[in-house]
């Protein structure tokens, strides 16, 4: 039935076409990587959040940072899934795809529902961005999109007709393509223009050129969607009953740097943060940057060595000392991580995983790296690794990776990964007086009469955190081997093999410390899904699916993954079988079969994706059937 509706935030008018209720929408944007479509797709979460919806996202960056325009390789694309429930993941597939040139079309169709709204920008759609794409001509016309409702718009055409008379040049024209993309699919969807048109004026209030012609480009497409005929219905999707609080969208790499600034101030020490850019954990240091006004101090240095150098001087001297870095960046920190070992000091390493190896794929997601977490230094040379599942949990994993560091004074490694980083999803902002609170405690003086022993340790084989120029407190710190208790230089091999295994012991002690393994479903049964990462989206939804249909399967998620929970042995053995879905070769189910000798099955992927649902839906009832 058709129905009429005010938008109460903007005033704008919608017409009378039919309105059908949706409990989700997925929608993708995608075009060269100068066509704005992350921010396109970043406005549409960000509206979609305040709306009320739960939202999960994907932006999908191309590889190659100057790709020639029109080619596939510069195609740039940004996920969004909304929805009235909650949701873990971007969707499998997607509802409405908006391309803004044939590449793009080519390379994301297949992602495109049957039936799905298929909104072309024809303009671009001419003989050399057809050859570029690889079409012998126009799927525009050859019926190749008779299975989809497709919407091709003169784009190009119309926005500049609505920027006419600002005195705008052609090309900076034509960038207001994906604000008129916008408007369009506002008005598909009954989104507000209101929080953009405020982006608009925030972010070009100085140009004011610039922002009216945004602003001009977003009404024309919302106008173009109330106006055609070739539209005839639109689609609403209706707020989630999510916990009530305060709500902010955020993404992966903000909510490290602000667990960062929070797990600092909580535990009463100074945050120092050393970096080196690279893709796609830079973004820790663009927002940390922001950040002084809390004390926070950044470093932007010259290598990768440097940047964990630093962090670690920082450490000697009482600070949250923190660094983070991708892919070959981690490799060259190793030698710096072992030396964070030994003088077993506390500090942050934030490893956001890419594809590999060697620069291997720098804007796309894996989880190649655990691997080299647990074992990439020489020697003997243990610490504790911790994964974030999800963009919003970012903030609580910094939390925890900062509690087990100072409490036990060693380095600890937490794992992000491109999807977690670069993803968003809505984030109850906490209530300052319940973030965890620790104070961490330097020594004073000398604990016995006979000076100060800086490898004297407490019952979690923990040493003192003893800040330099304490009086009394003076010792010796490096990277040779020390005496027990004293921290001299020492060769011995039996003192060797003592602080080699103190050092291992102290990091197996934390299982104690930490929460015991939690199940999602069933205690014991046919299959247990045992995840860890940004693949706890596709496993948890997967596994609620099956549950719904009566299967006997349940979820584990890893969230430390060195030292295991103490009781994650006992519960693998509940189950029949044991699948394992990684973006990766297998490198957790080595290390659950090697430890537990479980004879756990992989569901491995390594194609810079993340999982579908329907991947670990269609493994699990495999393996349902051959139990």
């Amino acid at each position: 039935m058709a129905t009429f509706t005010r938008n109460p935030l903007d005033g704008e008018r919608l017409n009378s076409k039919p309105v059908l209720e949706l409990n989700a929408a997925t929608v993708r944007f995608c075009g060269d990587s100068g066509d704005g479509m992350q921010l396109a797709g970043t406005q549409l979460s960000n509206t979609s959040a305040l709306a009320g919806n739960d939202i999960a996202t994907f932006p999908d960056f191309p590889a190659e940072i100057r790709a020639p325009t029109g080619t596939k390789a510069g195609v740039s694309g940004f996920q969004i899934r909304f929805a009235n429930s909650e949701i873990f993941t971007p969707g499998d597939q997607v509802d409405a795809l908006v391309a803004m040139n044939p590449a793009a079309l080519v390379t994301n169709l297949s992602d495109l529902v049957s039936g799905g709204i298929l909104i072309l920008n024809s303009d671009a759609f001419n003989a050399k961005g057809l050859e570029q794409a690889g079409y012998l001509q126009s799927p525009i016309d050859d019926g190749s999109l008779i299975g989809y409702q497709v919407f091709p718009i003169e784009m190009t055409k119309l926005t500049r007709l609505a920027v006419d008379g600002l005195g705008l040049g052609v090309k900076e024209s034509d960038r207001c393509r994906n604000f008129y993309a916008m408007g369009l699919t506002f008005w598909l969807y009954g989104r507000s223009l209101e929080p953009t048109l405020r982006y608009i004026d925030e972010k070009f209030g100085k140009h004011p050129s610039i922002a009216e012609a945004n602003r001009r480009a977003l009404h024309a497409g919302f106008n173009y969607g109330e106006t055609t005929e070739a539209m005839v219905s639109r689609y609403s999707v209706h707020k989630a009953n999510l916990q009530t609080g305060l709500y902010r969208n955020i993404t992966g790499n903000q909510a490290l740097a602000w667990g960062l600034v929070s797990a600092a101030e909580r535990s009463g020490c100074e945050l120092f943060y050393g970096s080196y850019p690279i893709t796609p954990a830079s973004d820790i240091l663009h927002e940390l940057v922001k950040l002084k006004n809390f004390g926070v101090r950044t470093f932007q240095a010259e290598d990768e060595i440097a940047a964990i150098t630093s962090a670690i001087g920082a450490a000697f001297g009482g600070a949250l000392g923190a660094t983070a870095s991708s892919g070959p960046g981690i490799s060259l920190k190793a030698e710096a991580m072992g030396l964070a070992v030994m003088t077993e000091l506390p500090c942050l390493i934030i490893n956001v995983q890419r594809g590999g190896p060697s620069t291997g794929l720098p804007t796309k997601t894996e989880q190649s790296d655990l691997m080299q977490a647990m074992y990439g230094r020489n020697g003997e040379c243990p610490l504790p690794v911790l994964a974030a599942r999800s963009p919003a949990d970012c903030f609580d994993v910094v939390h925890e990776a900062w509690r087990i560091a100072a409490r036990y004074m060693t380095p600890v490694m937490l794992l992000s990964d491109g999807y977690i980083a670069n993803g968003a999803e809505p984030w109850k902002i906490p209530d300052v007086n319940s973030l965890p609170t620790w104070q961490v405690s330097h020594p004073t003086a000398p604990s016995n009469g006979h000076g100060f022993l800086p490898y004297d340790r407490d019952a979690r084989l923990s040493r003192p955190w003893a800040i330099p120029g304490t009086p009394g407190l003076m010792h010796r710190i490096g990277g040779l081997e020390k005496q027990d208790i004293t921290g001299n230089v020492c060769y011995d091999a039996d003192n060797h093999q003592h602080m080699v295994n103190l050092r291992a012991n102290k990091i197996a002690g934390i299982a104690q410390d930490i929460p015991q393994q939690q199940v999602q479903g069933p205690d014991h049964g046919r299959l247990l899904v045992v995840s860890w990462g940004g693949t706890y989206g596709a496993c948890a939804t997967a596994v609620q699916l099956m549950q719904a249909n009566g299967s006997s399967v349940a979820h584990a998620h890893l969230r430390y993954l060195n030292p295991f929970p103490a009781n994650l042995g006992e519960l693998l053995q509940r189950y029949d079988r044991v699948l394992i879905p990684e973006l990766n070769r297998g490198q957790l189910r080595m290390l659950i079969r090697a430890e537990f000798l479980v004879d756990a099955i992989g569901l491995n992927k390594v194609q810079g994706k993340p999982f579908a649902v329907r991947e670990v839906v269609q493994k699990i009832e495999e393996m349902l059937g051959t139990v």
